[in-house]
């Protein structure tokens, strides 16, 4: 068998190693992007490959997005101890849910937003109110 040069070697000195245009082959350039860019609704070629391979789900949007999120900040009993005294607005700290972790020893009387059946239930043991707003 005769010696056969390899392609790369044999394509030294061309501009384009048969890739057409010098443009064409130069980066990324004419490639449309990586992966699936390009994809989208009106990519006709492609829609066929993604069905197959991704199902229908791969278009649109699907489920819930709740947009109106409410931010809760949280405080608990043990806490509210450190502040001495006898009657707490937490709504003007900046706190709308009361958890009732730690021990209180004090009747006090707190205005919330939220509170936890376990807050309410230790505040009242020590004669103590909850006011939820």
């Amino acid at each position: 068998m005769k010696f056969k040069r390899k392609k790369n070697n044999r394509l030294r000195g061309s501009n384009t190693h048969s890739g057409g245009m010098k443009k064409k082959r130069r980066g990324a350039g004419n490639r449309g992007g990586k992966g699936m860019a390009g994809s989208g609704k009106r990519a006709d070629q492609k829609k066929t490959y993604i069905l197959n391979h991704y199902g229908t789900k791969y278009f649109g949007k699907y489920g819930f997005h709740s947009i109106n999120k409410k931010s809760i900040k949280i405080i608990n009993l043990d806490e509210l101890e450190n502040l001495n005294k006898e009657e707490i607005n937490l709504k003007e700290l900046g706190y709308n849910k009361l958890l009732g972790r730690g021990k209180i020893s004090k009747k006090i009387k707190v205005h919330v937003e939220y509170a936890s059946k376990l807050a309410i239930e230790k505040i009242k043991g020590k004669g103590g109110e909850v006011i939820l707003k």
